[in-house]
Parts: structure tokens; C-alpha cells; sequence
């Protein structure tokens, strides 16, 4: 499981738009790295326009914004389109990087337990370390946290 001060788990994935996305390309800018359950749903889909509102401050401090479930590309491409999002969308189909980063847990949810992204965040500094880790997530204010913690960095 991926812990500040460590090395992040470096991956190539495909992405919004058709292409693909590699983390250690990033470098040297910052990069935050955040895992969602799910497209178009409500807690996601204000997480990701939240992420979208600040990308400018994001951006002006040279730091890239990366979401990342198990959707589709296809399905991402949707949800971007239908809200207006800003910020770079990548398909973990496999699951494979959520489980280099710890965040494919077991969920429960009126009494039945299934396998899910737990919502995490990752800030990665510019060596591809990372800063700090944000688990558990509660959307509201979570963005502005970040970038308050980027501010500091």
C-alpha cells in the first residue's frame, strides 16, 4: 500500500480523450492523484467539479489533477462531456493501480459487503514521492484541503 514518503506506483493508463497517461511523465510538476468510486454519481461528480473549479490554481502552482476509477474510457468521456470537466479522467479497469495504492477495499453498504474504491487522495511531489495522503475522503471542502496543502508544499 503506496505511504507518504515512499515512492508512488508508477502506471500507464488510458484515459479521457483516447489516449493514455504515464505518472512518471509528469515530472518534475506535482501531481494530485485522487481515486473515486464512481462517473456521473452524486459524491464523484461533485468531487470532480470541484477539482475542475480550482485546475487553474491547481495548474498556476504546477501541479497536474488526475482522477482515477474503474470506468471506462468511453464512460469517462460521458461524464466529462456531460459536466464540463476539466481535469484528466483514467480508466483503472483492472483495478490494478488502485490496489498499488491500497484503495480497493471491502465496502459495506446496507448489509451487503462488496469489493469498491474507498475515495483517497494522493499528492505526489515532483520526484514522484509522495507528500501526503488523504483516505477516507469526505467531498465537501476535501478540495480546497488539497490545495491548501499544495500552497504549503
Amino acid at each position: 500500500m503506496a505511504q507518504p514518503g515512499e515512492l508512488a506506483p508508477d502506471f500507464t493508463l488510458p484515459r479521457d480523450g483516447g489516449s493514455d497517461i504515464t505518472l512518471s511523465d509528469l515530472r518534475p510538476n506535482r501531481v494530485v492523484l485522487y481515486f473515486y468510486p464512481r462517473d456521473d454519481t452524486s459524491g464523484c461528480t461533485k468531487e470532480a467539479l470541484a477539482f475542475t473549479e480550482k485546475q487553474a490554481e491547481f495548474r498556476a502552482a504546477g501541479v497536474e489533477v488526475i482522477g482515477v476509477s474503474k470506468d471506462t474510457v468511453a464512460k469517462h468521456d460521458k461524464f466529462r462531456d456531460k459536466h464540463g470537466l476539466g481535469i484528466i479522467l483514467a480508466s483503472d479497469a483492472d483495478s490494478d493501480v488502485c490496489e498499488k495504492y491500497g484503495v480497493w477495499k471491502e465496502k459495506n453498504m446496507y448489509g451487503k459487503t462488496y469489493m469498491g474504491i474507498e475515495r483517497s487522495t494522493f499528492l505526489i511531489n515532483g520526484d514522484g514521492t509522495i507528500e501526503q495522503e488523504w483516505r477516507k475522503v469526505r467531498v465537501p471542502g476535501h478540495v480546497d484541503a488539497v490545495l491548501e496543502a499544495v500552497r504549503a508544499g
